[in-house]
């Protein structure tokens, strides 16, 4: 499950998965004492970091039995899981249907819709304890469609896996070994805590900060052992409204609580000065990396996860109107 050497010709579009450029940033950091690299996982083919989890969580699922030829996956997603198993279940010959909620981009599920993937729409503004709500609406379809396969990536560890494998190793080789924080967003935990632990193990001085937006449950349990009632947010992929398998806090150093306008604002600003076209998950993770960096007064070396672009988000990060 190892990629492919990149400057070959690839056997196919799975095997053109990770290996994405960390570059360093140099106008949003002007000022600052700590040298910031990201991580471009937009680059990805599908467009965002879960491209790295669908292709090893199937071929995972394949290797021992739980996944047969032709079979259908259901799973649910803010939408990048379910763009990256799309590209997967076309190349292995699958079917996919996935739950997403109402809430979604129109630019998200256009694309998904354009991949010919069976779409479920949950409506966003339903209580979390609801029976009919995102989280727990999929596995009760699952129970009613025999012979389907969940990967369930809310609460399978192979989607830490995925990171610990690849992302992990990634900015390891590509930082020389050289790193101090890891900051990234938590939505299901995989990307961060699976890299984190990688890391983690070749230095443990390295420090996670994880990013949660307001309205998810994370920070707070993290930080009281509190579970609070969620509430809404429009950062996509970001944060729950559960505790939930993946979310390994044992490997997190500290939780910063991130507004989705500050979110939206620093993506803007990824646009404007860096060029780089990253969404609003990404504008929560520079926006942590600013607030960290702003208490250190060494050069400290950062590095975070840019984890999909902005063009599936244009309709939001920049409105048709703005600036006219």
């Amino acid at each position: 499950m190892t990629n492919k050497r990149h400057d070959l010709a690839a056997d196919s579009v799975l095997d053109a998965v990770g290996r994405t450029p960390l570059v360093r940033l140099n106008r949003i950091t002007a000022g600052l004492s700590p040298v910031i690299f990201a991580k471009l996982e937009f680059l990805n083919p599908m467009g965002s970091v879960k491209d790295r989890v669908a292709k090893y969580m199937i071929e995972k699922a394949e290797a021992d039995g739980r996944l047969r030829d032709g079979q259908l996956i259901i799973e649910n997603s803010s939408g990048n899981t379910a763009l990256g198993l799309a590209m997967v279940a076309i190349q292995k010959g699958y079917r996919l249907k996935v739950v997403v909620r109402d809430s979604i981009s129109p630019e998200k599920l256009s694309q998904l819709k354009a991949l010919g993937v069976e779409v479920h729409k949950v409506d966003h503004t339903i209580p979390p304890e609801h029976p009919d709500s995102y989280n727990r609406i999929t596995p009760r379809l699952v129970e009613e469609t025999p012979g389907c396969y969940f990967p369930d990536q809310h609460n399978n560890r192979e989607n830490n896996d995925a990171h610990y494998h690849t992302t992990g190793p990634e900015i390891w080789e590509q930082m020389d070994g050289r790193i101090d924080y890891l900051v990234g967003g938590v939505g299901t935990g995989g990307t961060l805590c699976g890299a984190a632990r990688f890391l983690k193990e070749q230095d443990p001085r390295i420090k996670i900060i994880g990013i949660d937006p307001l309205g998810s449950v994370f920070h707070d349990w993290f930080h009281r052992g509190e579970l609070v009632p969620p509430q809404p947010y429009e950062v996509e992929g970001l944060g729950d409204e559960f505790l939930i398998g993946t979310m390994n806090f044992d490997v997190i150093d500290d939780i910063y609580q991130v507004r989705d306008e500050e979110a939206f604002d620093w993506a803007r600003r990824l646009v404007r000065e860096e060029g780089l076209m990253a969404g609003g998950s990404s504008g929560a993770a520079i926006w942590g990396v600013i607030k960290l960096a702003r208490t250190l007064d060494t050069p400290k070396r950062i590095v975070t996860i840019l984890p999909d672009g902005a063009s599936r988000y244009m309709s939001r990060l920049f409105p048709p109107d703005e600036g006219e």
